[in-house]
């Protein structure tokens, strides 16, 4: 599959909170709270896209929307790939484009959290050569107050 990795673009916004929004029910749905589940809606994905529009880098296909990576300081802070590009490389190239950019601001090490129990997510991080290095407890961002959960933390060394 041919695609481009670009910055998002302000009219992508809304393209990143769908993939996002879809891709969080699937992989945490079963997983998280209910009370968590609540509070993840359209309009949440749509509000932290647009907070972090210069985090995020796309993959694109034509006008084909394929997934993100938003990268905080050495943090992967979110990283979703559509259900249709799945399997097509897209998750390993924007998974290598967020490492490059976290090791480009002077990191040696970079992480993500999982939330406990998104064994399909684990798979990934584990073949991308991510450790999960132990269970901790993480505020999330909401709309209103942060939203405590455990994650399971993966870390990478990148040097």
């Amino acid at each position: 599959m041919t695609f481009e990795i670009q910055n998002m673009s302000h009219d992508q916004i809304d393209a990143v909170a769908e993939l996002w929004h879809v891709g969080w029910i699937d992989g945490h749905a079963a997983v998280v709270p209910a009370t968590l589940a609540a509070l993840r809606t359209f309009e949440s994905f749509q509000k932290r896209s647009r907070d972090h529009l210069k985090d995020t880098r796309v993959a694109v296909q034509s006008d084909v929307f394929l997934g993100f990576t938003m990268v905080q300081a050495d943090e992967i802070y979110q990283m979703y790939v559509g259900a249709h590009a799945r399997g097509t490389g897209v998750a390993q190239a924007l998974m290598l484009d967020g490492e490059a950019r976290i090791k480009a601001q002077g990191y040696d090490v970079a992480w993500l959290s999982c939330a406990v129990g998104n064994e399909r997510a684990a798979r990934f991080y584990e073949k991308s050569g991510w450790v999960n290095k132990r269970t901790e407890t993480v505020g999330l961002d909401t709309l209103d107050d942060p939203f405590y959960l455990d994650v399971w933390r993966f870390e990478k060394d990148l040097r």
